[in-house]
């Protein structure tokens, strides 16, 4: 089963699945084949995103429970729609809530869920052996019990530990001697004896290699599978898991014993410096972190890079190069959130040691400083050794790791990296160190880049988000044209996505900011005239030039097509929305503040900057020019938009829809990229296309909802085209070839020519339009196979090829994106 498109929607307690089944008309109209859902287990009260599941034995009672499910899903499939639905095997809610977890704290290794948390038992710690450690104090534990905090009670017969408002349960009288150790959160870093999702201590991994684990989490969606209220899954996070590979063959086996390949199955995986998704994982794909990626950088000019690097360093006194950046994150964040499991892994490679002569004089503290190492150069999220494998395909990533950790650690460390990489390439006696390390490698990656290092690099924001390699800054049509034949060779099924529930700014925040790259020079000295002016606002010297840079490009970036310089009630909302991205962006970063010590006086200052520049306009010039900049790249950006969303339609692959994003997208990141969409102008607008008239008040979003239920109209027209066609690049000769991306789809009888404008600052018109000027063209051509004649799939204007060429101000006529036909209309 393919899925010609799918449009991602997140459900919690105010957006539930009745208020989807409203939606499903608009579903079907808009063109997508399948609904794609965010988890739909049950969750936490309140939650907002359904990833702290309490227990995946149920649906999700806020949502509507399985009855509300049922109801949806019939609703869905008398419109010829399916469900595609977001599971999460590697972690839990460790709160009361959870009936396993509430279960285990009682129980303790006697609790039937003992084997499926990835507790160790066994730890070094005393205090902790035989317990799991408790996070949850607001202060040391001796702190809490002076201030009579906590308190024993007896209801319904049983007893409880009270501590404000947790009633956690007990098995005896005396607090010291209960299946958990109770302590002060901050701890947490340094002690704890169980593997979290990342560094949250409200997340509990769970062990899919247990058995009963694995049929306990995935009963349910088994019987949802077989009972045909599902078509398929995306799996959360799935290098958190033990053995992703044996797990994804595992889990088509338990979907469809009969036919496991016929269930749809991608998993949320972040593939950096040409990684591929394994083909032994038997999986359809990724969910397109990876197409994003490769979509933006093409949209980048490559010769830009180091202009906006220099300045950016010169600006912010930070590195110009990102690597530095990245490396220093990794030891800083190893440091401060994984000491514990990197102890416990440092444990199980001296019990490796120890247990062959030759290595067993290896020290744990050689041992710690030659891990930290590896991990600070690790240059993927993990490797994929097993007890009885060692895939060739690491072999690189860990020879990479190993000659970084060579070349920062120690001289005289070399020969315990030596034993280190020898372990995680060879078949070992005890495979428990590789798989700690593994299992370390990926959140380590995770908090170190995409929540750290992401937020202190500024060298141009449109290539800082989630799955995105900074390695790359900008690829040319080629480079994109050989990712896209690989990926029709190898993952045809592969989810392409532009935006998701994680990113960190809208596909069309990105697609603006791109176009700077295109005038790199005249972006710097802008900017740096903009940081001079507004001088006044700073508080002390606060906020840092590099925070205030950063700024001023989400400003650019996410000001709203519809929002006028002189609209402050506008510009008020528009600040808010981007106070919350500035608050998240400097925790992030920790450099000046912090989730876990936030600085409030440097925060108020950025915040106070923000206000007085964007909300009061208390510079007026300076904001008239900021506004007039934005207008002046606005167009630009747009057709950067509809060349993203063109691509994604067409290329090989399954487009995915986030929610909203078939207008324009100018959110941030979460929650902000989470909020209500306005589906009931999208369901008006749809139901009365005026092409014409949408390209006219391009600012209003139709025209981009217009060609994507035009293009995926076509994709149900020819399915065969689009799931098994071939891509073929186009060649383009002139002056302006590096200005257009050309391919062509063949299967069989079908033939598809796609081209879009690439780097479309020099393209554009000066009126404000999306028409691109015919003259800019400069007699560039495509150069087709000699087919008469071409029918546009979006406008039903005709084309002929005479001698296998065309014009491009013929292909660009009316539109400032291409897709023409010679089996449709």
């Amino acid at each position: 089963m393919t899925p010609r498109a799918t449009l991602r929607l997140q459900f919690h307690k105010g957006f539930t699945f009745a208020d989807a089944e409203k939606l499903v008309p608009y579903m079907a109209a808009l063109g997508v084949s399948h609904l794609y859902a965010s988890p739909l287990t049950a969750a936490r009260a309140g939650s907002k995103h359904g990833y702290d599941v309490i227990d995946p034995t149920r649906v999700n009672p806020e949502l509507g429970g399985e009855e509300g499910l049922a109801r949806l899903v019939e609703a869905l499939r008398r419109r010829g729609l399916g469900l595609i639905v977001d599971i999460v095997p590697n972690h839990m809610a460790a709160s009361l809530e959870n009936p396993w977890w509430a279960d285990l704290l009682h129980h303790g290794e006697a609790s039937r869920y003992a084997r499926s948390f990835d507790i160790d038992w066994d730890t070094e710690d005393p205090q902790l052996r035989g317990r799991v450690l408790l996070p949850v104090l607001a202060k040391p534990l001796h702190e809490a019990i002076a201030a009579k905090e906590l308190g024993v009670a007896e209801r319904a017969g049983k007893t409880f530990l009270h501590y404000h408002d947790l009633h956690l349960p007990m098995t005896g009288p005396d607090i010291d001697r209960q299946a958990y150790r109770l302590a002060w959160w901050r701890t947490a870093n340094d002690r704890i004896n169980w593997r979290r999702f990342f560094d949250i201590n409200d997340l509990v991994c769970l062990r899919m290699e247990d058995e009963e684990t694995f049929e306990n989490v995935h009963a349910l969606i088994a019987r949802l599978y077989r009972e045909g209220l599902v078509d398929g899954v995306r799996v959360d996070h799935v290098d958190g898991l033990n053995d992703p590979a044996s797990y994804c063959r595992k889990l088509r086996r338990r979907l469809d014993p009969e036919e496991p390949m016929r269930p749809y199955l991608v998993v949320e995986k972040i593939l950096l410096r040409g990684e591929t998704l394994p083909a032994d994982w038997e999986c359809d794909g990724s969910t397109g972190y990876d197409f994003m990626d490769q979509v933006s950088a093409l949209q980048h000019d490559p010769a830009a890079e180091r202009v906006l690097a220099t300045a950016w360093a010169q600006l912010s006194g930070r590195p110009a190069d990102f690597a530095p950046e990245e490396q220093a994150a990794r030891r800083e964040i190893i440091g401060r959130s994984f000491a514990a499991p990197l102890e416990a892994a440092v444990a199980a490679f001296a019990r490796l040691a120890r247990a062959d002569p030759a290595t067993s004089e290896l020290s744990r503290p050689a041992l710690r400083r030659a891990l930290v190492e590896m991990l600070v150069h690790f240059p993927v999220y993990r490797s994929y050794a097993t007890p009885t494998e060692r895939p060739k395909r690491d072999r690189p990533y860990l020879d990479a790791a190993a000659h970084g950790a060579k070349r920062t650690g120690r001289t005289s460390d070399g020969w315990v990296v030596d034993t280190l990489h020898r372990w995680m390439t060879e078949i070992v006696p005890d495979g428990a160190a590789i798989g700690r390390f593994q299992q370390l490698s990926a959140p380590v990656a995770a908090k170190s880049v995409e929540d750290t290092a992401f937020y202190r690099y500024g060298r141009l924001l449109s290539r800082n988000d989630v799955g995105f390699d900074l390695d790359r800054f900008g690829t040319r049509p080629a480079d994109f044209h050989a990712l896209m034949e690989e990926r029709c060779a190898r993952l045809p099924r592969s989810m392409l996505a532009t935006a998701t529930h994680d990113h960190k700014r809208g596909e069309d925040v990105r697609a603006r900011l791109a176009v700077l790259s295109e005038r790199p020079q005249a972006w710097i000295d802008r900017s740096a005239r903009w940081m001079e002016a507004s001088g006044a606002l700073r508080t002390d010297g606060q906020p840092a030039a590099g925070d205030i840079a950063m700024l001023l490009q989400m400003i650019v970036g996410a000001w709203p097509l519809d929002l006028a310089s002189d609209d402050a009630a506008g510009r008020v909302a528009f600040a808010e929305r981007l106070a919350g991205w500035q608050e998240k962006a400097l925790r992030e970063a920790k450099l000046r503040s912090d989730w876990s010590d936030p600085d409030q006086i440097y925060e108020a200052a950025a915040r106070r900057f923000l206000q007085r520049l964007l909300a009061e306009g208390a510079l007026p010039d300076l904001l008239a020019d900021i506004f007039a900049f934005v207008q002046s790249i606005a167009a630009a950006g747009a057709v950067n938009g509809l060349a993203q969303a063109v691509l994604k339609l067409t290329t090989p692959g399954v487009p995915d829809l986030y929610q909203g994003t078939d207008y324009w997208d100018f959110s941030l990141v979460d929650p902000d990229n989470r909020r209500p969409v306005d589906f009931e102008r999208r369901c008006e607008s749809l139901s009365s296309l005026d092409h014409a008239d949408a390209l006219a008040h391009w600012r209003d979003g139709r025209i981009k909802q217009a060609i994507i239920a035009r293009l995926l109209a076509m994709r149900r027209a020819l399915p065969d085209l689009f799931t098994c066609g071939d891509y073929r690049p186009v060649a383009v000769e002139g002056p302006m070839a590096e200005h257009v991306v050309a391919f062509l789809r063949t299967y069989g009888e079908s033939h598809l020519l796609v081209a879009v404008p690439r780097l479309p600052q020099a393209l554009v018109s000066d009126r404000g339009t999306l028409t691109l000027e015919p003259k800019s063209w400069q007699d560039s051509v495509l150069s087709v196979p000699g087919r008469a004649l071409w029918v546009d799939a979006i406008g039903q204007e005709t084309l002929s090829a005479p001698g296998g060429a065309i014009a491009l101000q013929q292909v660009f006529v009316r539109l400032p994106v291409a897709v023409f036909s010679t089996k449709w209309s």
